[in-house]
């Protein structure tokens, strides 16, 4: 029984140790993923609508969930490597009975042939002594999987969250098109109506009168064009915040007035690309891909693995825990592979080889993200100039309308022509709305190029 004693006092030891490692490095974080979600940053556009589709979509999206279970398995492929760096213990008993032995010789002392059963109870555990760290190291590169698969759930979250965004922003976009181009259609219809008149009466040739009526058919295929990408863009925003609405008419959305147009920066440092998860992966697997060569190297030294039993043997079940039954021992087996065909040096040549691809990928995703960036703010401040043109352009046409109007009320100017010069208010009211939302896009999009941080404070960060 002493011998019990000291075998369990032993792996009771080893477990504590290792238990208690592994309880310092792990680090106790609040949910993550609000972070990643950034809330803070979808209200500076100042539309509840929005961060509510975007909440509603961290419940519901399918992609996050999804990103999310990756991200428990890769929790679990970690336990899983640590319980490689623990002792086994286990229960594996030996019952059996002999009905008819051969003769057995020990020397010049014979046994001649009998008949006997064997119990063995035995608790059995094995430990490989980690000499060289070569199973700590094979923890330490699931962990760094690890960090790649929270990467690539970080990056679910500000490619759903960006996009929900520019769905929602076209939503709005559309809903304006669709009412300027029904009142384009509502005055051209009049107007086509009064060249009628005017062409009963001699007062216009045919062909004015046809070059009215297609301009109409135009302005109607644009409308039906405008409200089939509604309807789109209405049912991929369904499909990103997990909503099952079919009636249109239930997906709210602001007014595009609304909406706060955020400032840009004249330029963004380019350090700003250490916060893209594609940056952050491209290190972590260097890192990972150098621990794996390390372990390759270390799989060529012995290893040496402790072992031991202790249990009660007898060969009566009715006195197997008698007197003189208990039985145990202990041991080490050092192991060396003398010959494996190859098999460990072309892992380890393998491995350099992909940890120098890991170089490479981390250089060009350099180059990349410092492009993304440079070109997100360029089309941003390109887009921010042609809306302050296009609002500049409807503050003239305005302006225009108003005297065009002055002069029809003291009979200066027909009707047909006052029309004309509203339906010429609206086609620049239209391309104001659409300047306007793609400068939104546009800064959507250098939010993704920084990754999911706020540009506008994000220089005062580095």
């Amino acid at each position: 029984m002493k011998n019990l004693k000291i075998l369990l006092t032993l792996f009771i030891l080893i477990c504590s140790f290792n238990i208690t490692a592994e309880a310092r490095t792990k680090k106790v974080t609040p949910d993550y993923r609000m972070e990643y979600l950034n809330l803070d940053w979808w209200q500076k556009y100042n539309d509840p609508v929005l961060t509510d589709y975007i909440s509603t979509a961290f419940k519901n999206n399918q992609d996050l969930k999804i990103a999310t279970l990756n991200v428990k398995q890769a929790e679990q492929t970690v336990k899983m490597a640590f319980a490689g760096q623990l002792p086994q213990l286990g229960f594996q008993g030996d019952l059996f009975r002999d009905f008819s032995s051969s003769t057995v010789k020990f020397g010049n002392i014979v046994i001649p042939d009998y008949k006997q059963s064997n119990f063995f109870l035995p608790l059995t555990m094995s430990y490989e002594i980690d000499i060289w760290g070569e199973n700590y190291l094979r923890t330490k590169s699931v962990k760094k999987q690890l960090e790649i698969v929270k990467q690539n759930e970080k990056s679910s979250y500000i490619s759903l969250t960006s996009a929900i965004a520019s769905q929602y922003f076209n939503l709005i976009k559309f809903d304006q098109l669709i009412k300027d181009q029904e009142e384009l259609v509502k005055l051209q219809t009049e107007i086509v109506r009064l060249e009628e008149i005017k062409y009963k009466n001699g007062l216009c040739p045919v062909t004015e009168l046809m070059d009215e009526k297609q301009l109409l058919t135009q302005l109607k295929e644009e409308l039906n064009v405008y409200l089939d990408k509604r309807l789109i863009i209405a049912r991929e925003l369904g499909v990103l915040t997990g909503l099952r609405e079919k009636d249109l008419s239930q997906m709210t959305r602001s007014d595009y007035s609304t909406i706060t147009l955020l400032p840009l920066p004249d330029t963004i440092n380019s350090e700003v690309i250490q916060y893209r998860p594609d940056y952050v992966k491209a290190e972590d697997y260097i890192e990972k891909i150098g621990i794996d060569a390390k372990v390759a190297r270390r799989d060529f030294l012995p290893k040496f693995t402790l072992y031991g039993q202790a249990g009660f043997s007898a060969y009566n079940l009715t006195n197997i825990f008698g007197n003189h039954t208990f039985k145990s021992l202990a041991g080490v087996v050092p192991s060396l592979d003398l010959f494996t065909g190859g098999l460990k040096m072309a892992r380890l040549r393998w491995t350099k080889l992909e940890l120098e691809k890991a170089q490479q990928i981390y250089e060009k995703t350099i180059l990349t993200s410092i492009q993304e960036v440079n070109n997100s703010l360029g089309g941003a401040i390109t887009r921010e100039k042609n809306y302050q043109e296009s609002v500049k352009r409807y503050n003239l046409e305005n302006e225009k309308y108003a005297l065009a109007n002055k002069k029809f009320e003291i009979g200066a100017k027909s009707n047909l022509d006052l029309m004309k010069d509203q339906e010429r208010l609206l086609v620049a009211d239209k391309d104001k709305v659409s300047s306007q939302i793609n400068y939104l896009l546009s800064t959507i999009d250098i939010y993704k190029a920084i990754g999911g941080k706020d540009f506008t404070t994000v220089n005062d960060n580095l």
